[in-house]
């Protein structure tokens, strides 16, 4: 274990990280509740997907990227990624007990709540759709509620994401991907869809259309992204660590593959133009 206590300042910056830019979804609701915060953004996308990876993989590039993250001295980390989340949480927490940690995991139980006929879609990477905490959490919320949580594993749409590949066209191969992965679910009568990938809130318009084509019926969709940003909130008011004025707030990107790729995402998907930097971590 490492502590980190006696270090951590309020003008530290939070450290957040994605397999790729999924987690730039989540960085939007940190951004707007908590303006005056310096942020890191590191985005993994030489070693993404982490779908496809064995668990003590992503463990040991969660691992990795979190020392690079205290080293340029951050006082909170953000989790952003669903398998990241379910795969290296734990060992995260073992090392650095002190440090305030946030993950992202699919939202079942608000879609349990939600739901009008407790049939629920679960849309996300093979990886995390295998993973025991998310399996015992389906096991935990349709006991407590009844709910029916169909999985679904996106094979290759996080990919799409990295290319900003976006759907807006409905004859492109981003749409044509939706239409494969989420008709059969709105034909057994999901009433609720969860995104259970940080990248997949970036082609909400996308799922939305196809979901129309499909129903008359309302479809909910859930994304965690707020409740994220709200746990951050409460861990660094609890921490004495919210920063509480700064005018001109930084936000420093990291990439392991290309900076122009990491730059475009910034700007395609937040209308941003943050510093990028490449890194082999």
């Amino acid at each position: 274990m490492i502590s980190i206590a006696s270090t951590a300042r309020p003008d530290a910056p939070i450290g957040i990280f994605d397999s790729g830019v999924g987690g730039l979804s989540v960085l939007r609701h940190i951004r707007a509740q908590l303006p005056q915060e310096d942020l890191i953004y590191f985005a993994d996308s030489g070693y993404a997907p982490y779908g496809d990876k064995t668990e003590q993989q992503v463990v040991d590039r969660s691992l990795a990227i979190t020392a690079f993250l205290l080293q340029q001295g951050a006082k909170a980390l953000v989790v952003a990624c669903n398998t990241a989340t379910i795969a290296a949480i734990k060992a995260l927490r073992a090392r650095y007990p002190d440090l305030p940690i946030v993950g992202v995991e699919p939202g079942l139980k608000p879609a349990a709540s939600i739901s009008r006929n407790g049939k629920i879609a679960v849309l996300a990477t093979e990886r995390a759709l295998r993973g025991d905490k998310l399996l015992a959490l389906r096991e935990q919320v349709s006991a407590a509620t009844g709910a029916t949580f169909i999985l679904q594993p996106c094979i290759g749409l996080a990919d799409r994401i990295e290319q900003c590949e976006l759907g807006t066209d409905p004859q492109d191969a981003t749409s044509a991907m939706l239409e494969r992965y989420i008709a059969p679910m709105l034909e057994q009568g999901v009433d609720t869809l969860v995104l259970g990938c940080t990248h997949y809130l970036f082609v909400q318009d996308a799922i939305e259309r196809t979901v129309r084509a499909h129903t008359q019926e309302t479809i909910t969709l859930v994304d965690t992204g707020d409740a994220v940003a709200r746990q951050l909130a409460r861990l660094l008011d609890a921490a004495g660590l919210r920063r509480l004025d700064n005018d001109a707030p930084r936000l420093q990107g990291y990439t392991t593959a290309k900076v122009e790729a990491l730059e475009k995402a910034f700007a395609g998907l937040l209308d941003l133009q943050p510093p990028v930097e490449h890194l082999s971590v």
